[in-house]
């Protein structure tokens, strides 16, 4: 029997989702508790692989069980809660038909990089403080661009075992929350490695005028990691939402 389970996490003190040989990750926290709990080894599967440092609103991941649980999904949902750290929450867990996975049947996924542009004691951990003026209309026209491509090789990090770099990217905006507070909303099928933080910092490079709409045109194009700019840090990078059908 399959199960989905929805949860939301920190993920300042984790090395990423993904379980580490020496560090800490949230896929090994869950299933270090659901093992303890169902008594027997349980693997867990993600619907992506955030980095470290980086958070989720809403991370979805699916587990196998044979047979019926123990429990049902809402008490199991309740007691891994108690299991858990702090800074993980489950949100339920529900049974699905076995042909679901959480990877491979999501849809599309949204990232939210949050930016403010003055000093705030309050948005330091989750959001990225702008140490220069930016042209946030320029970032958008840029961002639109994105729309138009479906090959991100140039925001993938090196290196990285990936297959293919084909992306179908559906929103890509920057979006205003108060005077001094903004984030980029980008959603897709799929995204690579490192892919939110390098599209953010070659925006960023267009909104400080080191790099033109051309420019960043001739960047997506020629897919070399090497063109585009710097990854921005990974704590103002939020995980909001998985779409299944």
């Amino acid at each position: 029997m399959r199960f989905f389970i929805y949860l939301s996490y920190d993920g300042t003190r984790y090395h990423g989702w993904q379980v580490q040989p020496n560090g800490q990750s949230v896929q090994g926290e869950l299933q270090r508790g659901l093992s303890l709990l169902l008594r027997s080894q349980i693997a867990v599967t993600g619907a992506g692989r955030t980095d470290a440092g980086v958070h989720a609103r809403l991370m979805v991941a699916h587990f196998d069980h044979d047979g019926e649980l123990p429990m049902v999904p809402a008490q199991l949902a309740y007691k891994l809660n108690k299991l858990l750290p702090c800074d993980i929450a489950i949100k339920r867990i529900e049974q699905v038909p076995d042909s679901l996975h959480a990877r491979f049947s999501a849809t599309s996924r949204t990232y939210h990089y949050y930016v403010h542009t003055c000093k705030s004691p309050f948005h330091r951990h989750y959001s990225y403080q702008l140490p220069y003026a930016v042209d946030f209309e320029l970032m958008n026209q840029a961002a639109a661009l994105l729309l138009e491509y479906d090959d991100f090789g140039a925001f993938c990090k090196s290196h990285a075992d990936v297959k293919t770099t084909l992306c179908k990217v559906t929103t890509a905006e920057w979006h205003q929350t108060s005077a001094h507070t903004w984030y980029f909303e980008i959603t897709a099928n799929r995204f690579l490695r490192n892919m939110v933080r390098a599209v953010v910092g070659t925006l960023v490079d267009v909104g400080r005028r080191r790099m033109t709409i051309d420019e960043f045109r001739k960047v997506v194009e020629g897919k070399r990691r090497t063109e585009a700019g710097e990854s921005m840090p990974g704590n103002a990078l939020f995980l909001e939402n998985i779409e299944y059908e």
